[in-house]
């Protein structure tokens, strides 16, 4: 589960078990709220970077045993305390939140991965550990997951992030395929363009299938929640594909026949 806003793979709160929609919810608050310091509103690069240090600090008096200064952060200490859950985790989202102000650009697959690996992974790991399974094979199939969820956010909305000044689409494999930046401003497909994002779709499906085996390992009603989400991540791989990564005139949205189509899927997961 992606934290750049979790609404095209949500968290179903009909499918989580009740004991872990408080918990979650604290979460997704504090990485919802930090997201939109990093990435929404008019406010500069120094602005940015100053909220996101308001929400560093409020963590640290929770590492410390303090009472946050911040009573909006209360809930969140509660959470973290009662479930015991690894502070480093929200901090590599705040690590991930202060990179997107700064760096716009990512050279290699590896350094995406390791963006990959603060702004996502970590939303999956507290969930596994919300369910009492975090093994190494767990969490290493939850990081497949979360991972496959940002690449694919990221290939959705390519279009989005240009105008924004972003773009995620590693810079040795634009080199690859023969893609400049300047086509972006007044697009035109190609099937050089095509072949990129197969290329990006392809190795996004290939992690989320990686990971696709932890639905066996949590618990029931979680279980089910997660099936969906890994099924939404694959409809979007497949709607990408459908329009052969023309995503600048068709940004690929889940509809209601895609709902019906992926829990028919996840039951044969």
């Amino acid at each position: 589960m992606p934290v750049d806003h979790y609404e095209n793979f949500p968290v179903a709160s009909i499918l989580l078990p009740a004991r872990l929609r408080r918990p979650i919810a604290a979460i997704y608050r504090f990485a919802r709220g930090a997201d939109d310091i990093a990435d929404e509103g008019e406010a500069s690069d120094a602005e940015r970077l100053q909220g996101l240090a308001v929400y560093r600090a409020e963590l640290d008096r929770i590492a410390a045993g303090q009472t946050p200064a911040d009573a909006s952060f209360a809930e969140l200490a509660e959470v973290i305390d009662e479930w015991r859950l690894p502070l480093q985790l929200l901090r590599d989202l705040l690590d991930a939140f202060a990179q997107d102000v700064v760096k716009k650009r990512y050279a290699d697959y590896a350094q995406l991965l390791d963006y990959c690996r603060r702004s996502a992974n970590p939303v999956g790991r507290l969930l596994v550990h919300l369910a009492d399974r975090a093994s190494e094979d767990n969490l290493r199939r939850s990081d497949c997951i979360c991972s496959a969820l940002q690449l694919i956010n990221f290939w959705q909305d390519i279009a989005i992030d240009w105008q924004k000044g972003r773009v995620y689409l590693p810079q040795d494999d634009l080199m690859r395929f023969g893609i400049d930046e300047a086509q972006f401003d007044d697009f035109s497909w190609s099937e050089r363009w095509a072949a990129l994002l197969k290329f990006q779709t392809d190795r996004a499906r290939a992690l989320m299938e990686d990971g696709a085996p932890l639905v066996h390992e949590l618990p029931g009603r979680l279980g089910w929640e997660i099936r969906l989400t890994v099924q939404g991540g694959l409809s979007i791989l497949d709607r990408i594909d459908r329009v052969r990564g023309d995503v600048f005139r068709h940004r690929p949205l889940l509809r209601r026949a895609d709902w019906l189509r992926m829990g028919g899927r996840a039951l044969f997961m």
